[in-house]
């Protein structure tokens, strides 16, 4: 449901050119600066060109961006909602638990583990039609990152922003995520609910498949991507600015590698899928494929049917700002400041 969105959002890529045009009008005000003391004392050539105004230009400047900012927006037609409808969808309700621990920003898998991954969600999202949505991370522990939702464009751009800085503990814990996973599906018997793992499967901390066998009674289908090398690689980290490789308490180079085993199981017991992802397929599209052919279930959704174009009210305010610019003038008039509205005697 989109109370307020715009109907040509491109034209809001304009709005990078407001910081442009204000180092410009810096630039310039610096240059001219320069040029009057060039010119002789700063004090002397106020007093004999008593109509220059330092503050005048600002204005000027100011409402002239304030009327390309409204121009640009006018542009991009902002609208509202209008018109309510409760639709009905057939889909199913997935929720993706991506491991965001630090052996995740291991390079056997290019450019390393996660970016891919989050780069094959963010396919898979672009290709969701009614099935609903949602996001856990999880290392040390496990936190929703976004809920249950066919709001797709939010979920792609909180998945932009995910790394392991996400969460404040590291390690991994599989069955923290399958416990939240099942507890963060809709309510209600005889839904169709599918949850993917996402991970290295290098479990330290509790049982997944204890919690694995608790989401089956559920009615929760797991499907599982490895991603990795099982040979072990190194997890590259930044210190100082320089490229260093994360080490333990004696100093030696921590080396990851994928865990199938845990991870095969995992999909066994609530009888889902595991696929091994590569350099050239993380294996999204195949899990997905078989989440397509389970039972539909409807999916109550509101959403706006008819929008209101505002447009016009940011014109009217790039048209104002445009006609105050062009009454002030940039230098003093000698005839209005003998002007006096009102005379005191003291």
């Amino acid at each position: 449901m989109q109370l307020f969105r715009f109907a040509h959002p491109d034209f809001l890529y304009l709005l990078l050119l407001l910081p442009v045009l204000t180092l410009l009008f810096i630039i310039n005000m610096i240059r001219k600066k320069k040029a009057l003391k060039r010119l002789g004392d700063t004090n002397l050539v106020n007093g004999l060109v008593p109509e220059l105004s330092g503050i005048r230009p600002i204005i000027k400047y100011i409402l002239q961006l304030g009327a390309v900012l409204a121009g640009i927006i006018m542009l991009a037609r902002p609208q509202f909602g209008s018109k309510i409808e409760d639709v009905k969808k057939q889909g199913v309700e997935v929720i993706i638990a991506l491991d965001v621990s630090n052996s995740m920003l291991a390079e056997d898998i290019q450019p390393d583990r996660l970016t891919r991954a989050k780069q094959a969600i963010s396919r898979l999202v672009d290709d969701l039609d009614n099935d609903k949505i949602g996001l856990i991370v999880f290392a040390g522990d496990a936190y929703i990152q976004i809920p249950i939702t066919t709001d797709y464009i939010s979920a792609k751009m909180f998945l932009s922003a995910i790394n392991p800085n996400t969460v404040p503990k590291q390690g991994t814990e599989i069955g923290s995520a399958i416990n939240l996973g099942v507890r963060s599906f809709s309510p209600g018997e005889g839904k169709s609910k599918a949850m993917i793992i996402i991970t290295d499967g290098e479990n330290h901390e509790d049982d997944p498949l204890k919690e694995a066998e608790e989401a089956s009674k559920a009615g929760v289908v797991i499907h599982t991507i490895g991603i990795g090398s099982t040979n072990g690689v190194p997890i590259p980290l930044i210190n100082n600015g320089k490229r260093d490789y994360l080490k333990d308490k004696d100093g030696n180079i921590v080396v990851t590698k994928l865990d199938e085993d845990i991870l095969k199981k995992i999909a066994l017991s609530t009888n889902g899928n595991y696929v091994r992802a590569n350099n050239s397929n993380i294996g999204l599209d195949e899990i997905y494929a078989q989440i397509k052919k389970m039972k539909k279930q409807d999916l109550e959704s509101t959403m706006y049917t008819e929008y209101n174009d505002q447009f016009q009210i940011f014109t009217a305010i790039a048209i104002f700002l445009l006609i105050i610019d062009f009454l002030i003038m940039e230098r003093r008039n000698r005839r209005l400041a003998n002007i006096r509205l009102f005379k005191y005697k003291i």
